[in-house]
């Protein structure tokens, strides 16, 4: 029954073509690195010399729209992606530290313990940026005989790292209200720490809005808590400002009960970023993609039903594995081919879909023995 199974499997480039192809441990990629000698696919003819017209045409060319000779430069999605995360890092980052600086100025002015625990969040906030750039940067590393899969796991461990953070952001926000509660200071420089608050509330918010938008759009569950956690820390700001005006007020204790709410805005926010991070730890992934890929496969020529569909995330970067049925007359070069086609319509169907493997099974016969009885044993 050798005949009537094909697969394909890709860790990270895939084969587009509808055809066989005799040689399929090779990439796409790969194989253009052999055969790929020219711009853009087209072999330089190398019996005339270029002219001179033609050398400048071309230095223009690069200059009017910049691209590459190598295969390997070619924009990887995925790489994309990892780039557009550091971006955003980098940006919030910056603006982050210019609004924990502003702060703590008014800090040193006022002797705000509110807005002194403002600042350490946002200082926090800041700094975990710098796990999660090192996870995206650990996950454009190729996949090796240790790490098959390649280091987007890393990705998902910052982001437990991002819940374990807004997880005692909450705490010490607890903590502040109720020492203020119990301890009752008055604040100076009201309108210099109300002007402190309403920036870093804007600051974080910002940033929140960030990453939370590059997040989702690259898939990157981390970069969103990470962002869910800015916005806890606008939430802090928040309370400050609430607190600077009802001490305008003469109500002492508007500060500490005010933070006591905004304590339970962050453990919601806390909730939000749990789910994230765990499902992405657990490999769930949204139905209505695996919808959108059994849908794909259903209406490729040649395969007869869907079996078996699992897909996950590894950091931002979506697999997929499914086994497809066909015709078990087929020659094993022709289920290749339709195996090939189905990987060809996941990954135009399924957004940041990067590999899949596909497993061709024949159709049952009459009379013709399972050919998947010699794994009965083994099933669970």
């Amino acid at each position: 029954m050798s005949a009537q199974h094909g697969h394909t499997s890709h860790d990270g480039t895939h084969d587009h073509g509808a055809g066989p192809h005799a040689n399929h441990g090779h990439t796409h990629e790969h194989q253009q690195r052999h055969d790929h000698h020219g711009t853009h696919g087209h072999p330089h003819r190398h019996d005339t010399p270029p002219s001179g017209a033609s050398r400048l045409r071309h230095r223009l060319a690069h200059l009017l729209t910049p691209h590459s000779h190598e295969t390997a430069d070619k924009t990887d999605p995925a790489l994309e992606a990892s780039a557009r995360g550091l971006r955003a890092l980098w940006v919030s980052l910056a603006v982050l530290g210019v609004t924990a600086v502003a702060q703590a100025v008014v800090v040193v002015l006022s002797g705000s313990v509110a807005l002194l625990g403002d600042t350490v969040h946002n200082a926090a906030d800041a700094l975990t940026a710098l796990p999660l750039a090192v996870a995206f940067v650990l996950g454009r590393r190729a996949a090796n005989r240790r790490f098959t899969y390649g280091y987007g796991r890393a990705e998902d461990i910052a982001g437990l790292v991002i819940v374990l953070t807004i997880a005692a952001s909450a705490a010490f926000a607890a903590w502040t209200a109720i020492d203020r509660l119990v301890n009752p200071r008055d604040v100076e420089y009201l309108p210099a720490v109300a002007v402190a608050a309403v920036i870093g509330f804007l600051g974080n918010e910002w940033v929140a809005r960030y990453r939370i938008r590059v997040g989702r759009d690259i898939g990157s569950a981390a970069l969103v808590a990470d962002g869910l956690h800015a916005r806890t820390d606008g939430f802090t700001s928040l309370a400050v400002l609430i607190g600077a005006g009802g001490a305008a007020l003469g109500w002492r204790l508007a500060d500490p009960i005010v933070g006591l709410a905004i304590t339970a805005a962050i453990a919601l926010v806390l909730r939000d970023a749990c789910r994230e991070v765990f499902r992405r730890v657990m490999d769930a992934v949204d139905p209505a993609v695996v919808d959108a890929a059994e849908h794909a496969l259903r209406h490729v020529p040649g395969v007869l039903t869907v079996g078996e569909l699992r897909m996950r995330w590894i950091g931002h970067r979506l697999r997929a594995e499914v086994a497809i049925v066909v015709d078990g007359a087929l020659s094993v070069r022709a289920a290749h081919e339709v195996a090939v086609a189905a990987e060809h319509a996941l990954l135009h169907a399924v957004p940041k879909l990067t590999a899949a493997l596909v497993h061709a099974d024949p159709a049952p016969a009459p009379g013709v023995p399972d050919p998947h009885a010699p794994l009965a044993h083994h099933a669970a």
